[in-house]
């Protein structure tokens, strides 16, 4: 039977007679994401501006394509074929990207200079920010991180900050529809406003952050700070104003190609395995432990299983508890089950997503414990359990950073992993750093306890999601997605606490026979 007629048949079971059915738990569903349409006329326009101040070297670009093909044919664009092929030797791929791609890099000055036989410093095109630390365009838009050094860029205020800035900046054709009371916010530049009419610039979940709408795309450019007095080793906020804004006005057209037209992609029910774990179960997403929160505002009930992915752990059994409150709360105990959400629980950081504005941005996992008496160098101590890569993906993470983000860009997904606590040295030595591709189910590291030095945490793993939204990359609540991923994982669904799942006799007799003998689908479509 067809997968949309056995969604149906799901539906129904939904709608069956409460003392049938008991208590139904609420369905998870994938996210809604809204897809932009990109006006690359005007692309090309703006282009032929920024090469013509380079007489020189207009010659090398073709603005006149083909007519009768599809616009998204690359034949309609020959100038934007050109400036990939010469801007992927410094930024590889970039014409994956179906969006205009911006970036500080004068493209005209480099051709001018490479005619002239006196190629310069890489950073002399880029405002002073030295090479790409990462660049990685796909499917769904491409992001970038730029850094500059203590010292570097001239006419910018001295800075007490003395570690080099790091820049990011991503462009998309998907935005995520989130519903977000914080979302649109933010004061305009007036430094900027010629460039870039409609930006806004605000502090948000530990970013300052400068969001605009270019050629019907959104971009932000942000910066991670603290709203709080410069220190050396904490860039302060009002210290990143001036180099986000360098950055900003530096931006050029350095790439891009257009793609077929993409569809708005509608929330639809996750699939699920049928059979049903005789020991795994879960509290309901939200319901995290009395009194945890900031102000007692609550946890953040999200039904939305963001990414279908591997469980973050090797092995299971695994548990989700919380790594602050658990130990002082009886209603938690040392067990692997149930697990507990523990998303918004009282932290400093800046969560949009959690009343209160504030809480915890993901979820803590840790592996089983260990059986008594076993041998501290067994494969089940905690320093041996294996963490694995999501998905496929693309590494973010600097020397010597803790935390070791997983970005994804397909056709339907711009979506981000983080994983923290993890040894940094160990990260280091194992090459998970910048543009590092991984495999789902590799290897990137085993659950430690750092937070910024050593024996900082328990042992455990902070994993958390972040999606593209027009005020940049929000974090949100990872409870659903890691118990969709570990239900997949174990081949049986987990049983949510303070519900009955229908009686089997009855759901058998519900559904058509063929839908009966059939199993949901374990893949992945992209």
């Amino acid at each position: 039977m067809a997968v949309p007629l056995l969604r149906r048949w799901l539906a129904v079971l939904c709608l069956l007679p409460a003392g049938l059915a008991g208590a139904a738990a609420e369905e998870f569903r994938t996210p809604s994401i809204t897809a932009v349409r990109v006006e690359w006329r005007a692309v090309l326009d703006q282009l032929r501006t920024e090469i013509a101040t380079q007489p020189t070297i207009a010659s090398r670009f073709t603005f006149a394509g083909q007519r009768r093909v599809p616009a998204w044919d690359p034949r309609s664009t020959p100038a934007l074929v050109q400036l990939n092929a010469i801007n992927a030797s410094i930024f590889a791929g970039i014409g994956r990207s179906p969006v205009p791609v911006l970036l500080p890099f004068d493209t005209a000055g480099y051709l001018e200079d490479q005619a002239d036989g006196t190629p310069l410093p890489l950073s002399n095109y880029q405002a002073d920010f030295r090479p790409a630390d990462l660049f990685h365009a796909g499917p769904a838009g491409y992001d970038a991180v730029f850094s500059l050094q203590p010292g570097a860029g001239g006419g910018l205020p001295s800075r007490t900050f003395a570690r080099p800035v790091e820049v990011q900046i991503t462009g998309s054709i998907l935005i995520y529809d989130l519903a977000d009371s914080l979302g649109g916010r933010g004061e305009p530049v007036k430094a900027l406003a010629a460039q870039f009419p409609d930006v806004r610039r605000f502090i948000r979940e530990g970013y300052v952050r400068y969001a605009f709408t270019r050629f019907g795309v959104p971009y932000v450019v942000s910066i991670q700070c603290l709203d709080s007095a410069p220190r050396a080793r904490r860039l302060a906020c009002r210290e990143a104003y001036p180099i986000a804004e360098r950055f900003l006005k530096a931006l050029r057209i350095a790439g891009g190609q257009p793609a077929q037209p993409r569809h708005d992609i509608s929330t639809e029910i996750v699939e699920r395995p049928t059979a049903v774990s005789p020991d795994f179960s879960y509290y309901p997403g939200g319901d995290i432990i009395a009194r945890s929160s900031v102000r007692r505002r609550g946890g953040r009930a999200d039904f939305a299983a963001y990414s279908q992915i591997r469980f973050p752990l090797e092995k299971t059994p695994a548990a989700i508890r919380s790594q602050s409150f658990g130990r002082k709360n009886s209603q938690v105990g040392r067990g692997i089950y149930p697990w507990r959400d523990n998303f918004c629980e009282a932290r400093s950081f800046q969560v949009g997503q959690c009343a209160a504005g504030f809480g915890h941005q993901g979820q803590d996992i840790r592996p089983a414990p260990c059986p008594p008496n076993s041998n501290s160098e067994s494969s089940c101590h905690p320093r041996k359990q294996a963490v694995v890569a999501v998905r496929d993906g693309v590494v973010i993470r600097s020397l010597k950073q803790q935390a070791a983000t997983l970005q994804i860009n397909t056709s339907n997904e711009h979506i981000r992993f983080r994983y923290m606590h993890m040894n940094p040295s160990a990260l280091d030595a194992d090459g998970i750093l910048n543009g590092r591709r991984v495999a789902e189910g590799e290897k990137i590291g085993v659950v430690s306890n750092y937070l910024d030095f050593p024996n900082g945490t328990s042992y455990h793993l902070h994993f958390d999601v972040q999606v593209f939204t027009r005020d940049g990359w929000i974090w949100v609540n990872p409870y659903t997605t890691l118990i969709a991923s570990y239900e997949r994982l174990i081949r049986s669904r987990g049983r949510e606490i303070g519900t009955d799942p229908p009686a089997a006799a009855a759901v058998a007799h519900a559904l058509p026979e063929d839908v009966v003998r059939r199993s949901p689908r374990e893949g992945r479509e992209n």
